[in-house]
């Protein structure tokens, strides 16, 4: 499995996450955007205009990508929690998106590595793996 149940919680309530893709000349990019988590533990990422989008070509051309979800719980105490996500990516074209009204084309993720904290576990509990 490539999230814990509490992680699968998390993204599903989440919402909007970062992603970071960079271009063939080396220029990193990092949006935010909205997403989905499939059975399968993979991430799909759409958009409006997803196929002239920078981090769609930057994806076209081979980028890895860094996908990141964090909430600030609280700052009273300070309470922090979320998820990176490295990993390949493919552009897709005519792939169903994440939410209606979108372009047909998705940016799928595949995780290899997931890193997270504050999910299962305090603020401060980091947890690090490889993808299964």
């Amino acid at each position: 499995m490539t999230f814990t149940a509490n992680e699968l919680e998390f993204l599903a309530e989440a919402g909007i996450g970062r992603l970071a893709t960079v271009s063939p000349e080396g220029v990193v990019q990092n949006n935010p955007t909205g997403y989905r988590v499939n059975a399968d533990g993979t991430i799909d990422i759409g958009g409006m205009r997803m196929r002239v989008s920078r981090k769609f070509r930057n994806v076209e051309a081979g980028s890895r990508v860094s996908f990141v979800v964090d909430q600030q719980v609280s700052v009273e105490p300070y309470v922090i929690r979320g998820i990176e996500v490295r990993g390949t990516a493919e552009a897709l074209d005519g792939a169903e998106p994440p939410f209606q009204h979108q372009e047909r084309a998705v940016i799928r993720i595949h995780p290899e590595r997931v890193i997270s904290w504050g999910i299962d576990g305090g603020s401060f509990d980091f947890t690090s793996r490889g993808a299964e």
